[in-house]
């Protein structure tokens, strides 16, 4: 518990001077930086994000009560106030992109999305942040969603990788005798228990698997894992954040996502599908298999014992998801705010947010039982009648049951979306070209990667 405290504020002070430090030296003729005060005024600091999807009152607001229960303690005059922007994750980018750069809105901490932080970063709307915020013990993979142009804007608040959720009460109506598949299962062998299925379909069972298709950041991350897995190497853009692949590349992942969602065995409401329409409609039975993140292993367990549900690897690569506290350009509590972003990224917070079904993005999270969560809500006790209102499964130190064997090795080895300023442009173009693959008449894999292309090049030019 001590560890824990003392490297959270060790965080939050390194935060807060060089932030200080910055807002201090700045006078305002640095070009995209508005002009602030030499010290914080004390106020609220707004903090803007999207839906907690831990629910109402959910484990990020208990933070910020936390929090805030300490300011008073201390009275210190600030307060944290959390503001969740109506909308999908594309409407949510819009409105916090028209109220920075317009200055409608005195946000002074915004939690973007890891794919945003670049543009965020680029148009100046983000402060720049010292290299040490990001200490060893921040997860590598996302430790690299908090930077653009070897410099940190953000700290990893709360991550997110693709998984692979099964039903093993439907596994076991056909007989399959191996239901746990937490080592990994490639896509030859997921196919094979599909066509079992086929031959002695469970109640209500439809098609195969499911997962988020529609015209949406889903679809894109969808493709972006197919196209990962067929060509590990490839980049769709460069370090500048510049489009650097080509038809033939681009062929190679319509493949592989075309073999992916092959009607034969990929649930036909899929291609609609976002990722509430895609977990009901695992949960309803139509599907063994789901392709989801990780908040659906808490959600999920609240109908699902673990002999009935089961979860492990994607087959092939996973991308990365998440998102990241950036202090704002225009902030007038800069360095109370980047305090704040100590807090809420600590190693205690960090714990409370895994505890309460998110991807931690710490590794003393998922392994040090010194670090624990002192939130109680984040890990319920059993109510008077000795049932538990939360049924999540969970190790002998509280941690979802999967976090560590399963959950940490994922984010480990996940592959980021394209980074790069244009990221609305690249997500817009990708997901409306790849659309066609999904229409009554299909273009051939060469026919639309030269569509693709040439659709990129224009988006995102080299």
């Amino acid at each position: 518990m001590r560890a824990g405290r003392g490297a959270c504020a060790r965080l939050v002070a390194l935060l807060a001077v060089v932030v200080l430090a910055a807002v201090t030296a700045c006078t305002g003729d640095g070009a995209g930086e508005p002009a602030v005060p030499a010290a914080d005024v004390p106020g609220d600091i707004v903090v803007a994000s999207g839906r907690d999807v831990t629910g109402k009152n959910g484990i990020r607001q208990q933070l910020i009560d936390a929090w805030n229960r300490q300011q008073e303690k201390a009275g210190t005059g600030y307060r944290a106030r959390l503001v969740e922007l109506p909308g999908s994750a594309d409407e949510q980018r819009s409105q916090l992109l028209g109220a920075l750069q317009s200055g409608s809105a005195a946000y002074d901490v915004v939690n973007l999305d890891v794919t945003w932080v670049p543009e965020f970063a680029a148009a100046g709307l983000v402060r720049r942040l010292p290299d040490e915020v990001l200490d060893g013990d921040v997860i590598k993979s996302v430790a690299d969603t908090a930077r653009w142009d070897d410099k940190v804007y953000a700290v990893p608040f709360n991550s997110d990788v693709g998984l692979l959720y099964y039903r093993r009460d439907h596994l076991d109506a056909v007989g399959v005798q191996q239901t746990d598949l937490s080592a990994g299962i490639d896509r030859t062998r997921l196919q094979e228990i599909v066509r079992s299925l086929e031959n002695k379909p469970p109640k209500g069972y439809e098609q195969g698997w499911t997962t988020q298709l529609a015209s949406y950041e889903g679809r894109t991350v969808n493709a972006v894992e197919a196209f990962a897995s067929a060509t590990p190497d490839l980049a769709l853009t460069d370090a500048d954040g510049d489009y650097a692949a080509n038809a033939e590349q681009l062929a190679e992942g319509i493949a592989e996502l075309r073999q992916r969602t092959d009607p034969s065995y990929t649930l036909q409401d899929a291609v609609h599908s976002d990722e509430d329409a895609s977990l009901a409609d695992f949960a309803a039975g139509r599907t063994a298999f789901l392709r989801h993140w990780p908040y659906a292993y808490r959600t999920l367990h609240q109908s699902f014992t673990d002999e009935q549900l089961g979860v492990a690897p994607l087959p092939g690569r996973a991308v990365l998801g998440g998102q990241n506290l950036a202090v704002t350009a225009a902030s007038q509590r800069s360095a109370k705010a980047a305090e704040l972003i100590g807090f809420l990224t600590g190693r205690e917070s960090e714990r409370c947010l895994l505890d309460a079904g998110f991807a931690a993005t710490r590794t003393s999270a998922y392994g040090d039982d010194t670090v624990t969560c002192p939130l109680a809500a984040a890990s319920p006790s059993p109510s008077p009648t000795g049932e538990r209102a939360d049924r999540m499964p969970r190790d002998d130190a509280g941690r979802p049951a999967y976090a560590h064997r399963i959950l940490l090795p994922a984010l480990g080895s996940a592959v980021q979306r394209p980074r790069t300023p244009m990221y609305g442009a690249f997500t817009q173009t990708f997901t409306a070209q790849l659309g066609a693959l999904f229409g009554d008449r299909p273009p051939t894999d060469p026919q639309l990667a030269r569509r693709l292309d040439e659709a990129l090049r224009k988006a995102l030019p080299d």
